[in-house]
């Protein structure tokens, strides 16, 4: 059995269009404030205008991100004190979508029956205004969108996809793209052009630091302790930069795209600078000795706010910027350890791992809880096998050994790299304890800004170990995604956990607060009379569906179709539908 194609998965296509669809509109923060009275509720719908799509919402991914919505209502960083109970808003930011209909602008560009993933991160004038949260998601049957998704600073922020990727799968590129992103350089690798730099040193350093044109594209340049020399050679190589000089390290100087500090030793003065760097600035040590201790660093601006920690022991001060000394992928046949390993996210990282080409030997998964970790195993122990690769999948004991020790046991030496999916800083002094000197950390959960951490930055200088951390995703991202996942190097149907139809949709955000599944929840909202099901019960409640799943209880396009067939779609009521104008 094949998957029905799109017009045979919910009606022809053109043909009538819908008036009204159930949706889950926010109203304010808590989960009482989803939908009405704890179900979704009817709204109408528009008829698209020229420049606007009609779609229908296929499938749904719910993210934990949500959950900081729920929270917070209007107060969301995303809604800028949106008074919702007047202007509700909709989760639903992992949406795979079909056209309806084409408005006339449009008719060049779109298809009805075309099929797209939607990109979430969407910015217009620089500002994010992302679906799902500034612009209602995707937890509704059918809705318009225009120019808010399709005409922002990148265009449209939508990618098409075709019946090679099932409903589930391209709702899910969305997350996969966040984890994709994770491994790509969202740093800055050099100093800013048009920048404003701070040099910092000791008068009395001999050593012969070699700037060249490093900061010859500044705007401004301020010395502080400069040696001469080292003065002499800015000046030289920065003509058109307005060079001044300040006594020390004062708060009032303002903030600096980037910083390089000069043999430092102090980290109370490292700590200092490092909180004057400007969004994506950058922290460069040059030194071949370590500091007095580590520096208090703030991981939330390392992941919302990409500042870079780089370093070389030479006196060459080029010689720690650029990709040759900052890597952001897996090192190849190198030992990757993930905690947070059992969590949705998390084992989207150990399936990367397993499955991307010249990846690590072995990958180290922990987690606190032995439950999710025993369903990962099911999921991807398969995986590994065919891969080729090692997996070890540890639980954490209260009074068990420490993940530095499990690592050592595991690996006979410290990871390469290091990956924080658990939102917690203890997480994170945890990994770094198993981080070899010249290992890369990836901060991929949000910890908030402001969540300092005592961090060891000697490792950065001295052997260039690398501190990332990325937030969301770009267009590109989730485009590479959908294309390894069509050459096979990918499968984010090994993410899916639990499934649900429209009705079911409160009941999945609050098993997702719970913790309730080890993996993804997705609402396919064209459904009805589906329960909130997790895979490893989908046979009570569909045995045909339960069939087609693969090795260790896997998603399947089979299964999507059966799914398909099984559960009718939302039932159209008299006056409901009209019919469609031509393009």
């Amino acid at each position: 059995m094949t998957r029905p194609s799109t017009a045979e998965a919910a009606g022809t296509v053109p043909g009538p269009l819908p008036r009204r669809a159930l949706a889950w509109n926010v109203y304010g923060a808590g989960i009482e404030s989803v939908g009405r009275d704890g179900r979704p509720e009817w709204v109408d719908v528009d008829a698209p205008g020229p420049d606007q799509l009609l779609i229908r919402i296929d499938a749904v991914g719910l993210c934990f991100s949500d959950v900081k919505l729920i929270r917070l209502g209007g107060d969301h960083p995303k809604l800028y004190g949106r008074n919702l109970a007047e202007s509700p808003t909709r989760l639903g930011h992992e949406a795979a979508v079909t056209v309806l209909a084409v408005g006339a602008d449009l008719a060049d560009r779109f298809r009805p029956g075309q099929r797209l993933a939607i990109q979430p991160d969407i910015h217009v004038d620089g500002r994010s205004t992302a679906y799902g949260y500034t612009i209602p998601g995707g937890l509704i049957q059918y809705h318009v969108i225009g120019p808010e998704v399709l005409a922002a600073d990148d265009g449209a922020y939508v990618i098409e996809v075709d019946d090679r990727l099932g409903y589930a799968e391209a709702a899910l590129t969305e997350p996969w793209a966040c984890v994709e992103a994770a491994y790509t350089q969202r740093r800055r690798l050099w100093p800013k052009v048009g920048g404003r730099a701070w040099v910092l040193g000791d008068p009395a350093d001999a050593r012969p630091y070699a700037f060249g044109d490093v900061l010859a594209e500044a705007a401004e340049i301020v010395l502080t302790g400069v040696p001469a020399t080292v003065a002499a050679e800015i000046h030289r190589h920065a003509m058109g930069a307005q060079i001044t000089e300040a006594p020390e390290i004062d708060a009032a100087l303002g903030e600096f795209d980037d910083i390089v500090m000069l043999n430092p030793h102090s980290t109370t003065r490292v700590g200092a600078a490092a909180r004057m760097l400007a969004f994506r600035g950058t922290l460069n040590i040059v030194s071949d000795e370590p500091l007095d201790g580590p520096v208090e660093i703030d991981l939330g601006r390392i992941h919302y706010h990409y500042t870079a920690y780089y370093g070389t022991a030479r006196t060459d001060v080029a010689a720690a910027y650029g990709e040759t000394r900052n890597r952001a992928e897996l090192r190849p046949g190198g030992v990757t350890l993930i905690v947070g390993a059992a969590g949705p996210m998390g084992q989207m990282h150990v399936q990367r791992a397993l499955q991307m080409p010249h990846g690590p030997d072995l990958v180290i998964g922990v987690d606190l809880d032995e439950d999710r970790l025993a369903a990962t195993r099911a999921r991807l122990d398969s995986v590994a096998r065919d891969a080729g690769r090692r997996l070890s999948l540890i639980a954490l004991q209260r009074d068990g050994p420490s993940i530095v020790d499990v690592v050592r046991e595991q690996a006979g030496r410290l990871a390469d790299d290091v990956i924080i999916t658990a939102p917690v800083s203890s997480a994170v002094t945890a990994g770094l304890e198993a981080l070899a000197p010249d290992g890369m950390l990836v901060l991929f959960a949000g910890l908030p800004v402001g969540t300092y951490v005592w961090l060891d930055l000697a490792p950065v200088f001295l052997h260039g170990a690398q501190y990332t951390g990325t937030s969301g995703s770009r267009i590109v991202d989730q485009a590479r995604v959908v294309e390894k996942t069509l050459l096979g190097q990918l499968s984010p149907g090994h993410s899916l956990a639990a499934i649900g139809g429209i009705d079911a949709a409160a009941d999945g955000i609050q098993a997702m607060i719970d913790g309730t599944f080890a993996g993804k929840v997705v609402i396919f909202p064209q459904l009805r009379g589906l329960p909130l099901t997790a895979l490893t019960d989908i046979g009570s409640v569909a045995p045909e569906v339960a069939a087609a799943l693969g090795e260790g209880g896997v998603w399947t396009a089979e299964a999507e179709a059966r799914l398909l067939g099984r559960f009718s779609s939302s039932p159209d009521e008299a006056g409901d539908t009209v019919a469609a104008d031509p393009v």
